[in-house]
């Protein structure tokens, strides 16, 4: 069975363990000084901080989209660092609603690694339960040998299958902005507004509660049928601006016990960069 999330209370009781790893990955996508400083002022004792842009993030080309993936095994050295290993329980946590751990998650599991996991309600969660904070810098780990990617359990497409598909369908595109950056109405990010043209809405804050954790899985699981409409999940691509926020809706059809749904990693910035690619607008 696929492992999504932890609570804060059960996180405690394992912090001590030796194949335990956590990974602060609070970050701003306005303010990419803003993560780090958070985890240097207080984070979760033993934490250690990843960066989106400079650690979880490849070299962009002006092409490749605002964060592309590191190859498997640049990110399998990277974890390797960390001390993490086959047998490691990964947990992730930010201060946005999961997003940003949600793309640990998925990055582990592309990696081949099962074991991770992301904590409910994030910071807030456990700053809210009373739970202990620190600003020391984590204990020295033993790195090992870069991981060897293994059989990946996250499945990806491309720009050229994304085109393709819009003329010959074979799956869905499920596109996690804000409904009103998807209508093209407004786009903060990227230099074109719209989406790739049959590509369905799913904001990913609407996977969340208002306290910040993630709906029950039953709720989840209704959301998202209807959103689907009869489609397999396994014929369904996930999509946002970079990348990132889509993972909280592939990990939100995991905890729904809508398995194998795939994602664009280029996602809509790396689509509009190309002015051959078509453009929709409106819902």
């Amino acid at each position: 069975m696929t492992m999504t999330l932890i609570s804060a209370a059960a996180l405690a009781e394992r912090l001590d363990a030796p194949d335990v790893r956590v990974f602060d990955v609070r970050h701003d996508l306005t303010n990419h000084a803003a993560g780090r400083q958070a985890y240097e002022a207080d984070h979760i004792p033993g934490a250690r901080y990843l960066d989106h842009e400079t650690e979880l993030a490849a070299a962009r080309t002006g092409t490749n989209g605002r964060h592309p993936l590191p190859s498997r095994g640049a990110f399998g050295a990277l974890m390797a660092a960390h001390g993490v290993t086959p047998r490691t329980l990964v947990v992730a946590y930010d201060a946005s609603g999961g997003m940003y751990a949600a793309h640990l998650w998925w990055m582990l599991r592309w990696l081949g690694h099962d074991q991770v996991a992301v904590l409910d309600g994030g910071w807030q969660a456990w700053t809210a339960a009373g739970l202990p904070t620190t600003t020391a810098a984590p204990a020295p780990v033993r790195a090992g040998e870069p991981v060897a990617p293994g059989a990946s359990l996250a499945g990806t497409v491309d720009a050229g299958a994304v085109l393709d598909n819009i003329s010959r369908p074979a799956f869905t595109v499920v596109d996690a902005r804000a409904a009103n950056r998807y209508r093209g109405e407004v786009e903060p990010m990227d230099p074109v507004a719209g989406h790739i043209p049959g590509a369905l809405n799913r904001p990913n804050g609407e996977n969340l509660q208002a306290d910040g954790r993630f709906k029950p899985a039953a709720q989840l699981r209704e959301e998202f049928a209807r959103l689907l409409d009869g489609r397999d999940p396994a014929a369904i691509v996930h999509q946002c601006g970079s990348g990132i926020t889509a993972c909280h809706n592939l990990l939100s059809m995991e905890i729904a016990g809508l398995s194998g749904s795939r994602l664009y990693p280029g996602s809509w910035s790396e689509w509009c960069s190309d002015p051959s690619r078509p453009v929709a607008t409106g819902a």
